[in-house]
């Protein structure tokens, strides 16, 4: 009875080299089509090139790009976002990704007086900028399905206040997870952009 085990056993036909390589070669096809949909579809990583966005980003800093969220929602001012070259930039020969913030959005109007950021004639109380602005700018009204992005590092950001607007179908995605450098691990602006103590309580 052990012997016939033994015979059924090994009439079991046996996978050939060839078989198995070419199974290899379909589980690596496999893992790169996801994981080239994964980054083409919903995620991707970044990394920070310029100081434009200092202080909140760092030179070298590592992103986890979200690109899924924009296909339900639209972008909200205080964002960070990533996006691809405007025109504008194109003709400047600007052909790589950049990372701003979202300032103004469509239909808004934008000024900048006294050194500080104003939408629609209101204050915006920003917590990151990297310092109080030395010039007046505006105002300029942001058109339908654009964008206005502005560095946090005003002084040092070329940025849409010198070549325009970010249509909404340049936008790639939004900047949600700092995964380098260790000691600055975590989300992205995990508290309010604009704390609530910043908004007018009732009675003033």
């Amino acid at each position: 009875m052990h012997h016939q085990h033994n015979q059924d056993f090994n009439n079991h036909p046996q996978p050939s080299r060839n078989n198995l390589w070419l199974e290899g070669c379909k589980t690596v096809a496999l893992s790169l089509v996801f994981a080239f949909g994964f980054h083409t579809l919903v995620a991707e990583s970044r990394y920070v090139a310029s100081g434009s966005m200092l202080p909140t980003l760092e030179v070298n800093d590592r992103l986890l790009i979200d690109k899924l969220s924009y296909r339900w929602s639209n972008p909200e001012r205080g964002d960070i976002i990533v996006f691809s070259p405007t025109d504008k930039l194109k003709q400047q020969n600007v052909r790589d990704t950049l990372i701003k913030r979202l300032i103004g959005l469509p239909g808004e109007t934008v000024e900048i007086k006294e050194g500080r950021v104003y939408i629609n004639n209101r204050l915006l109380r920003e917590k990151y900028a990297a310092e109080k602005l030395r010039y007046e700018w505006g105002p300029v009204t942001v058109p339908a399905n654009s964008y206005l992005v502005m560095g946090d590092n005003r002084d040092n950001s070329y940025d849409g206040r010198y070549w325009g607007f970010v249509p909404h179908d340049h936008i790639i995605g939004k900047a949600v997870i700092r995964f380098w450098s260790p000691e600055r691990l975590g989300q992205i602006d995990p508290s309010p952009l604009y704390p609530a103590s910043e908004q007018t309580s009732p009675g003033q």
